[in-house]
């Protein structure tokens, strides 16, 4: 029997496209955003019977989208809620970002994580937790959050284009805001495997809670096998180990594993069944696992030069820091290396500012023709101690693009030093006039653009290029919207469809934000989105 919401338009923007998950909160769907130009998203319904008969539950649920959306903008490590809602037949929604990738459960049954690759994932893990144990502001007050249910079937496992393999920790359905003033009957929440002593007992709980979930599954992470195995698999039978029975030693639960001494020590401490014997914060855990991580960087790093697989020391140190996180521009095209670099300095000479354009701090796209060919650039006029503080630095640009009511197309660019901040470079392109899809087109067919920068005290001459590369999957959105515009009605003004755009702007630049600074280096490199 199909599903009666497949094909459904909900909200006027989101259309239903196959159900990808369901549980005992409800049943999640694929869908896409029509206002966005059919961005894929995931949109999660509250179940009709969950709703009818405990109102408490439909509280949770909306409690659970909005702590989800104010973390997610927060944290990269953490799912991102764009949007809550409440159908015409009252049944509550939230619409979250769409995420293809393997859950961790599935990694540690059919891919035994190297050392390595189990401390890059921990430490995603924690950061996520850190965030939310930090908490967010409700009603003027900072209020931490507790996940309540750290398993490895709520920690999904994504590839993203700038940072590798990127960890999203899921469902926060049972999570607690840590309020002073909240009075509310204690009860049992979770999943008995992974919960704490204190946690099985219903009582108040704190951050150290989550800390020893988060070292069960570590545990599991590294041998595969769980710590603490109860004689039988009801409440009574957890509730024994998880308070009187200590966890197994590694070398049991797996002889042939060889680890270091630092990460069996963190783990148990973790596993400690009284609270204050475990580390007191996220923080103490993501410091032990950098250090250990960077050690073990460092070690793979001489073992490699050792062999003469390094190639010059300098580049092999960016090499090692970057690779799992930035891809550079010419490792993707060739073209780049020699069409770029070359003309540069040709640019730097023969480009000047419009007599047409004001000299203030403004952006605006304007074509270069070089060598019989036009080459895509934004034009950026800056105070010239802004254009010095970023010569080096990680860029990164994206393309938000709306179909209603006027077809419209957010060009984002951001230059990011990590001791000045990112300078957020926007443009919008009117999709419905022939500069604004000739730009677009221009850019989805070349697959870079030059950031040409003009001192504001010195105007008539160029000051600074940089190059700008667009991954292979925006490229071929942005040919896709410049045909979809041809089509397209307009049934308003461009500046309601801009005002919409800003609203989505302000929304991903917390997340953009945090994913730069995710990256902790300064980059000659460039980021696509």
């Amino acid at each position: 029997m199909s599903d009666p919401n497949v094909g459904r338009l909900l909200g006027k923007r989101y259309r239903l496209q196959e159900i990808i998950g369901t549980g005992a909160m409800g049943r999640v769907y694929r869908a896409k955003d029509v206002l966005l130009g059919g961005v894929p998203v995931a949109v999660k319904f509250l179940a009709l019977s969950v709703q009818n008969k405990k109102m408490r539950l439909r509280e949770r649920f909306e409690r659970e989208a909005k702590t989800c959306a104010l973390l997610g903008q927060k944290s990269i490590n953490i799912v991102r809620v764009m949007d809550y809602g409440v159908d015409e037949k009252s049944t509550p929604f939230y619409v979250m970002e769409y995420l293809q990738g393997k859950s961790l459960s599935q990694i540690i049954r059919d891919e035994k994580p190297s050392l390595l690759r189990f401390l890059s994932l921990a430490r995603q893990i924690s950061s996520g937790l850190q965030c939310a144990h930090n908490g967010i502001v409700v009603d003027g007050k900072v209020c931490p959050i507790i996940h309540r249910d750290i398993k490895p079937s709520n920690m999904l496992a994504i590839h993203d284009a700038s940072f590798g393999e990127l960890v999203k920790v899921l469902d926060f359905g049972i999570a607690k805001l840590l309020l002073s003033d909240t009075k509310q009957t204690n009860y049992y929440l979770g999943t008995l495997a992974y919960s704490s002593p204190e946690q099985m007992e219903g009582k108040e709980l704190d951050n150290r809670s989550d800390i020893y979930s988060l070292g069960v599954m570590m545990f599991e992470m590294l041998t595969g096998k769980m710590p603490l195995i109860p004689e039988n698999p009801s409440f009574g039978g957890w509730y024994k180990v998880h308070h009187y029975k200590p966890p197994r030693l590694f070398s049991e639960a797996n002889p042939s594993l060889q680890l270091p001494l630092e990460v069996e020590n963190l783990v148990m401490k973790c596993l400690a069944k009284k609270p204050n014997e475990r580390p007191q914060s996220i923080n103490e855990i993501l410091k032990e696992l950098a250090s250990i991580e960077e050690y073990y960087k460092r070690s793979q790093a001489l073992v490699n030069v050792d062999n003469n697989i390094a190639v010059g020391s300098e580049d092999r140190s960016k090499n090692v820091a970057l690779a799992p996180t930035v891809k550079t521009d010419f490792s993707q095209d060739p073209k780049l290396d020699v069409n770029t670099s070359a003309n540069n300095e040709e640019i730097l000479r023969q480009a000047v500012w419009p007599k047409d354009k004001p000299i203030a701090d403004i952006v605006f796209p304007q074509n270069i023709h070089v060598n019989g060919n036009f080459t895509p650039a934004l034009w950026i006029m800056l105070p010239q101690i802004e254009i010095q503080k970023r010569l080096v630095c990680t860029r990164y640009n994206q393309f938000l693009f709306i179909t209603a009511p006027h077809p419209m197309l957010l060009w984002i660019t951001v230059i990011y030093h990590r001791k000045f901040g990112a300078k957020w470079l926007p443009h919008y392109l009117d999709l419905k006039t022939n500069t604004g899809k000739d730009i677009a087109t221009l850019l989805g067919k070349t697959g870079y653009y030059r950031l040409v920068f003009f001192g504001r005290e010195t105007p008539s001459k160029c000051s600074h290029i940089l190059l700008s590369s667009i991954a292979p999957a925006q490229r071929q959105r942005l040919l896709d919207w410049v045909n979809m515009s041809h089509t397209l009605p307009s049934s308003a003004k461009p500046q309601f469809s801009k005002n919409l755009l800003k609203g989505e702007f302000q929304k991903i630049k917390p997340q953009i934000l945090a994913k730069l600074q995710g990256i902790n280096t300064d980059s000659p490199f460039d980021l696509s989105a």
